[in-house]
């Protein structure tokens, strides 16, 4: 066991006016398993590029151990697998490397296939498993889930799980209670480090955030009842002031000693109002710092005239003499929530492409309702570039309503002015379901939508959908939301 220092740390790009990180001083034990999660943008991954050293920075980080990070670059050519094994891992013995693999549940055989013929998932099995037989080495393992089907990313989290000593980057909340034994979470003003899963770290941030809020409207309600109490002081004390200066009453001249006495007095308890008032002001400037701001968002769909909306029946699709899926059957109807489920490979995508009208060969029988508006979510977002105002045009969506919708999705406004090339792969993707919710349209078909999105972001997605209702199709591997939004499951 040894320990990761990190003192004082402070960073910001070259040219950008906003520093990134500011004083960060935090230790982390090299045994733990770190779970590491923030929204989009917040600097995750400029954390992981600082412990790297890629970054001149201030202040100092500290470690005896040496970093490697995932995913990285290898650049295979026709290599088999066990060669670019052997690129990585000089030296490495046969049967460990098979070892690791089958806790990964890799068939031997991927060995001796060209690294190129290996699924995503497969080739992120096999790059973890190359890692973890480096000896002293910290892992920064940054989103290794986004190519991993339902039952990869279960078998990825037992692996981690047996595992120790590494940062491990996911917004799938199943995924990280799995396995992970504490949170380091970017929030608003500062780190946060706690010991625990993610569940555990979500509770106790709101209890805090339900803690916070409560103690803000308690101040709220105290410096308003302390504002009018200082300005009825105030106003009885200028009124006492006053007659020492009035006329005689019943011949008798105002005693002036006593009454600026009693004007004194009643100016000190004004001004011990105020210091009350100014404490409690004081007080509620340190609340609500780190709430994380996650206003509702809303989805234009449009009503069908008619109950069914498409209708599959023993649908096969062929991209040459391949099959991609066989004799598939299922009807949406309005209201349903459909989550597309099946191993990588399944064919979901390829149905996906059937329902938006892409010209794919296919048998069976596929009806589609008529004059039937579908608005979808692809997985690529490489293509996204140029300004938001132009994207919107050229999809036809109101301006204005997608900017407020981007708002609520945690963009700031200087996000406005940027290139989306520029955009953390997370903000690609929001921009993408931000247009489809602008969209009016009857069907909502969206292709792992959450690939890269952040935990706060996919609760306030899950609420839109509990919330509206809408008629959606969709095919996603986050557990948690599967379970929370599906009302009906088709399974390749």
């Amino acid at each position: 066991m040894s320990l990761i220092d990190v003192r004082n740390l402070t960073f910001a790009y070259e040219g950008s006016g906003t520093r990134v990180f500011e004083n960060v001083t935090l230790q982390i034990d090299t045994d733990w398993k770190l779970g590491f999660i923030g929204r989009n943008g917040r600097g995750k991954t400029t954390f992981l590029n600082l412990l790297l050293g890629k970054y001149d920075y201030d202040g100092q980080i500290a470690s005896k151990v040496h970093f490697d990070y995932f995913p990285f670059d290898v650049r295979p050519g026709r290599l088999d697998t066990i060669d670019v094994i052997r690129r990585i891992l000089p030296g490495s013995l046969l049967w460990e490397v098979e070892r690791e693999l089958s806790l990964l549940q890799v068939d031997g055989e991927a060995l001796y296939r060209s690294f190129q013929t290996l699924s995503y998932g497969e080739q992120t099995k096999v790059l973890l498993a190359c890692l973890f037989l480096r000896e002293n080495n910290f892992l920064l393992i940054d989103e290794p889930t986004n190519h991993l089907d339902m039952d990869g990313r279960k078998t990825v989290s037992e692996y981690l799980s047996s595992k120790r000593g590494f940062i491990l980057v996911s917004h799938d909340r199943a995924f990280l209670d799995d396995c992970v034994d504490h949170i380091l979470s970017i929030n608003k003003t500062k780190i946060d480090l706690q010991k625990g899963d993610f569940s555990s770290w979500w509770e106790n941030k709101t209890r805090q955030d339900t803690l916070e809020l409560s103690e803000n409207e308690k101040l709220r309600k105290e410096i308003v009842r302390l504002s009018e109490s200082a300005r009825r002081t105030n106003h009885w004390s200028r009124e006492v002031e006053k007659t020492k200066f009035g006329t005689r009453n019943a011949g008798l001249r105002p005693d002036r000693g006593y009454i600026g006495h009693k004007a004194a007095k009643m100016m000190k308890r004004s001004k011990s109002i105020e210091n009350r008032q100014q404490s409690a002001i004081e007080e509620k400037k340190k609340l609500l710092k780190d709430i994380e701001d996650t206003e509702k968002l809303k989805i234009f769909q449009l009503g069908y005239h008619g109950k069914r909306l498409a209708e599959l029946e023993k649908v096969s699709i062929f991209y040459g003499s391949r099959m991609a899926c066989r004799e598939v059957s299922f009807t949406i109807d309005q209201g349903d929530r459909i989550a597309l489920t099946g191993r990588n490979g399944s064919g979901k995508s390829s149905l996906v492409r059937l329902l938006r009208g892409d010209d794919i060969r296919y048998t069976g029988t596929f009806r589609k309702g008529s004059q039937l508006e579908i608005s979808t979510v692809l997985q690529e977002t490489s293509f996204l570039q140029g300004s938001l105002d132009d994207y919107a045009k050229e999809n036809g969506v109101d301006g204005t309503l997608f900017r407020s919708m981007l708002r609520k999705l945690d963009f700031s406004r200087d996000h406005f002015g940027m290139d989306m090339s520029d955009f953390s792969a997370g903000q690609k993707k929001k921009v993408l379901i931000a247009r489809s919710l602008c969209e009016k349209k009857h069907l909502h078909i969206w292709d792992e939508p959450l690939n890269f999105i952040d935990v706060f972001s996919r609760i306030q997605i899950e609420e839109l959908l509990l919330e509206y209702s809408p008629t959606i199709l969709f095919v996603e591997h986050d557990r948690d939301f599967c379970r929370n939004i599906a009302t009906k499951t088709v399974e390749l």
